[in-house]
């Protein structure tokens, strides 16, 4: 079930523009970069889509990490949440899902660079920057999911149940494609589609096929973005950390925007126990 969960009163909210869009480096468009890499050697998620056996074994292990994920984080999501409304208690839901935005930006980009710079290393190089990149594609899609749960603790939308927990990661994680097919079982259009994730609205049959569609699009979708990024990092000499973290930041900022598409407009208040707190408006501020 979802319902809306409150975090605490909160006291006036300073006025902050919140974050811009990160700046995104085009790296979709580039051709391959001409290094030659055997396939056995590659995280399965990398895997060129068109191979069957290979993309089964993507889907389960997308399917694996996701699943991971959700197990690892409903306890600690609410508490994730609440320790950054406390250390920052001034802040608007607004301003607190901008922090969650850079902070998870932040992680990703440091987890590409940091699998670029490994190839770099004298007598480590490819081999060991090849084993890297399953940790590296684990991280990024665990904490896409967290991101995806934090938001929705402060947009005040708590899936308990994990089809409904996984369904919400995969609709986020895919923007409008995703929102649109929730919303198509739902009967609903935009991101009015993720509330009705409770009850009859979406039966326990139909999760179960959703989720199996939506994984299957988000492998797909993933590898084909990500897979030029795989040889970039594998660059030595400094070059593959910086193609690195720039390729994961691309792909991080594809999936704020999803998450901002998938959510809409962020709360103007604070649920507190179940009343709703409006946020005061003082001097031309809110507060």
């Amino acid at each position: 079930m979802i319902g809306k969960k409150g975090v605490g009163a909160k006291k006036a909210a300073k006025n902050s523009s919140g974050p811009g869009p990160p700046t995104q480096v085009d790296v979709y468009r580039k051709p391959t970069l001409p290094v030659s890499v055997d396939d056995a050697a590659v995280p399965e998620t990398l895997l060129p889509a068109g191979r069957p056996e290979a993309a089964s074994r993507s889907v389960a292990l997308v399917t694996r990490i996701v699943e991971k994920a959700h197990r690892l984080q409903e306890p600690a999501v609410a508490k994730y949440v609440a320790r950054l409304r406390a250390k920052h208690p001034d802040d608007s839901p607004e301003q607190l899902i901008g922090r969650l935005e850079r902070r998870y930006l932040n992680a990703v980009t440091v987890s590409g660079g940091a699998v670029g710079a490994t190839a770099s290393i004298p007598g480590v190089g490819t081999v060991t920057a090849l084993s890297a990149l399953g940790a590296d594609t684990a991280l990024f899609i665990e904490a896409s999911a967290l991101l995806a749960l934090a938001i929705a603790e402060v947009h005040g939308i708590s899936p308990e149940q994990t089809e409904r927990r996984r369904a919400l990661v995969l609709s986020v994680a895919l923007g409008e494609e995703g929102i649109a097919a929730l919303g198509k079982v739902a009967g609903v259009r935009g991101s009015d589609a993720l509330a009705r994730l409770a009850g009859p609205a979406v039966s326990p049959g139909q999760l179960a096929g959703l989720n199996r569609i939506l994984t299957s699009r988000l492998v797909k979708k993933f590898a084909v973005r990500r897979a030029p990024l795989v040889a970039g990092k594998l660059i030595p000499g400094g070059i593959g950390a910086a193609i690195g973290g720039a390729g994961n930041r691309a792909l991080g900022t594809l999936v704020l925007r999803n998450a901002r598409e998938a959510f809409g407009p962020p709360p103007r208040h604070w649920d507190v126990d179940g009343t709703v707190t409006a946020l005061r408006v003082v001097d031309g501020r809110r507060r």
